[in-house]
């Protein structure tokens, strides 16, 4: 492939495209979480999967699991954890199985705050979707989006 090649040409155009779908997608949720609730949107996603844990097998996350759900390395999990820790939405405790292990919960604040501002991410996130809809380069990706999830075997 060239520079020039066509496929490569696609390729990149649909990258670009896919990466300000994303960019707009996450400002506008920011933005609404912000205003709303004083939540960055990689807090409510913290919030939203350490809220998901569970006791039974499997049902804690380690931090590098945590710091994948949410995108971001594990020292920049680790502060965004201390931050809502300090807020006193989460709290961390050892494993009682593994002493080297640190389990991260949510506090019933920090449950209480993200069901609250779960309908304003709902919202902010059809709005971004519905205006990118609108945009002939990235009206192709929100059709992908908006589809079903195929079944799993």
């Amino acid at each position: 492939m060239t520079a020039t090649d066509p496929a490569l040409t696609a390729l990149a155009q649909g990258w670009c495209a896919l990466s300000l779908l994303h960019g707009r997608i996450e400002a506008h949720i920011e933005r609404a979480l912000q205003a709303g609730h004083d939540l960055s949107a990689r807090e409510y996603s913290l919030l939203d999967v350490l809220s998901r844990q569970h006791d039974g097998e499997g049902g804690h996350l380690q931090m590098k699991q945590v710091a994948d759900a949410v995108v971001l390395s594990q020292s920049a999990t680790t502060r965004l954890v201390t931050r809502l820790e300090d807020r006193g939405l989460l709290s961390r405790y050892l494993c009682p199985t593994d002493r080297r292990g640190i389990y991260t919960n949510v506090s019933d604040a920090g449950l209480a705050l993200l069901a609250e501002a779960r309908p304003t991410n709902n919202r902010a996130l059809r709005e971004a979707l519905d205006t990118a809809a609108d945009d002939p380069a990235l009206a192709p990706l929100v059709r992908v989006l908006e589809q079903p999830p195929a079944p799993t075997p």
